[in-house]
């Protein structure tokens, strides 16, 4: 299959996941069927669904699949992967369990460490992003189809987006640094995958994390910021403060966790 038929394999895949959540987050009868993993965070029936909805997709392409809700293979194995899947059937659960709404169906393709093409579905607000790095990247809602970034998105202010459930004193501090940079920094919170896709869209310039994420929880976004010609680029911190390191953040590591980085 080529990089775009692989593409509308995705889009459809996540369209249908989110059907299979959206089934569970609108049903007046549903306790969610919340259970907590190994690291206390929570697993509810949509993350579920959404797994065995993609699985049906991705499963018959032959290529492997790294999901969050799947059977994560040991390092030695997925070593030899020259591309595989990364998803997350139900990226922002804590979103979900709340229902704000910012929660997302996350479908990468990585290859060669690199992500290479990405979905990102917000099926409660009906909002598709996708790109890959030959066609670029665009949103979809409300029946419009727009290329990423948006020629809509231009603002004066230096916008600055960070995570609704993990605001870290870094962040903080990087926020704080900014203020002294720029005339007017404004903050926007949000959930999920979501916050990459605002810089990708333009909507937001930087996207600061520095607080603990998974690889499935940014292969996609950092696909559809790589396709806008933005970038998701690792940091650390130094005398305090954190910094950038120049370095994309790369995927299919031995520890899956990223290090911080900053989308920008």
């Amino acid at each position: 299959m080529t990089l775009s038929e692989l593409l509308r394999l995705s889009i459809e895949a996540s369209l249908e996941a989110g059907k299979e959540i959206m089934n569970i987050y609108t049903d007046p009868s549903q306790d969610f069927g919340i259970e907590r993993k190994a690291d206390n965070s929570p697993l509810t029936l949509a993350d579920k669904a959404a797994h065995r909805k993609i699985m049906q997709y991705l499963e018959p392409t032959g290529i492997p699949v790294l999901s969050e809700e799947g059977a994560h293979q040991p390092f030695e194995q997925r070593a030899g992967w020259e591309r595989f899947w990364l998803v997350d059937p139900l990226d922002g659960t804590k979103e979900f369990i709340k229902k704000n709404g910012e929660f997302t169906v996350n479908i990468a393709l990585i290859e060669n460490g690199a992500p290479v093409m990405g979905v990102v579905y917000l099926p409660a607000k009906g909002v598709l992003y996708y790109g890959d790095m030959q066609e670029g990247a665009f949103r979809e809602m409300d029946g419009k189809k727009e290329r990423l970034p948006l020629a809509s998105a231009q603002h004066d202010d230096y916008v600055i987006v960070a995570s609704r459930s993990h605001l870290s004193p870094e962040t903080q501090q990087y926020i704080d640094e900014a203020e002294k940079i720029h005339d007017k920094v404004t903050t926007v919170s949000s959930g999920s995958s979501i916050k990459i896709c605002l810089v990708a869209e333009g909507t937001a310039d930087a996207y600061p994390r520095f607080a603990p994420t998974m690889e499935w929880d940014t292969g996609a976004g950092d696909a559809v910021v790589r396709a806008a010609g933005r970038i998701c680029l690792q940091a650390g911190t130094y005398d305090g403060l954190p910094f950038e390191d120049g370095k994309p953040l790369v995927y299919n590591k031995r520890d899956l966790h990223n290090p911080w980085f900053l989308v920008k």
